[in-house]
């Protein structure tokens, strides 16, 4: 017996994740438009369309990408938000490191990866380690949501599909992260297995830092730097704002302004201060 439920208002949400898009599609990048499509190979229209409405007018309230697995809270009609689970199987360990491999020998990919560019054929090198990187519908996922929808995307799961294709857009790591990469081990084996096979020099980067006292005067008042402190006259970074830079994305940012480029001529400014200072001392 078929269970047919009310059309239901979601109730209004302060602060959720809004779409960017307006209208039109989610997303622009191939790579993006590969998981939307999983989505829309279910082909119960009308969810997908309040799916679509419930993204743009942020009934999102949350999203949480981790290993093979996406956690999101959704603001439906009822009191207590609906707990959205989409799932996908991760690549192993091994396969990740021969796709590395492959991909490490051919520096088009890898310059275009540290960019944040999916190479267009990048779907070629995983299936020459017979693996998949994008899904092909969305039997290759599974999804839930705690609503008592009986389909299965509901408008819930639709929602948060629809965003993360959009971040996914902004954001290609995000894809390697949910199919069991972290962005910053890509970068550290790919910059590896550059530098075996072209024999680029890599710069490699040392952990100085030491751990904070239990001395709080110490801390705020500081102590009386080494003579040594002052040998040499500081040098412009290469490329301004690099560590920020590294971070990559901000997830799910919905500022007027990228938060990186924004925060960039701080970087710069710090850094023209710093030889000034070494000019004046």
């Amino acid at each position: 017996m078929w269970h047919h439920y009310k059309k239901s208002t979601p109730k209004k949400v302060k602060g959720g994740i809004k779409a960017q898009s307006k209208k039109g599609e989610f997303a622009q990048k191939w790579w993006a438009k590969r998981w939307i499509s999983a989505l829309e190979t279910f082909h119960d229209t009308a969810r997908l369309g309040r799916g679509r409405t419930y993204a743009r007018r942020g009934q999102v309230l949350s999203i949480d990408i981790r290993t093979g697995k996406v956690e999101a809270k959704v603001q439906g009609s009822r009191a207590r938000p609906y707990r959205v689970v989409i799932e996908t199987d991760t690549l192993s360990e091994i396969g990740w490191r021969q796709v590395i491999e492959l991909l490490s020998t051919r520096v088009v990919y890898a310059a275009k990866l540290m960019s944040g560019e999916m190479p267009e054929d990048i779907e070629e090198i995983f299936e020459q380690s017979n693996l998949s990187l994008l899904p092909r519908s969305h039997e290759e996922l599974h999804t839930d949501c705690s609503c008592p929808d009986w389909s299965n995307p509901c408008k819930h799961v639709a929602a948060v599909f629809y965003l993360l294709g959009e971040e996914f857009d902004r954001d290609p790591f995000l894809i390697f992260k949910l199919r069991g990469m972290d962005r910053g081990t890509f970068i550290d084996l790919l910059e590896k297995g550059s530098e075996t096979s072209f024999n680029v020099p890599i710069e490699k980067k040392t952990d100085a830092s030491e751990p904070l006292g239990t001395d709080f005067q110490k801390f705020w008042h500081g102590k009386t730097l080494p003579e040594s402190f002052h040998v040499g006259d500081p040098v412009p970074p290469n490329k301004s704002a690099s560590l920020l830079q590294s971070l990559g994305k901000f997830p799910f940012w919905r500022g007027k302004e990228d938060l990186a480029a924004t925060l960039s001529p701080s970087y710069a400014k710090a850094a023209f201060r710093a030889q000034e200072f070494s000019i004046d001392n």
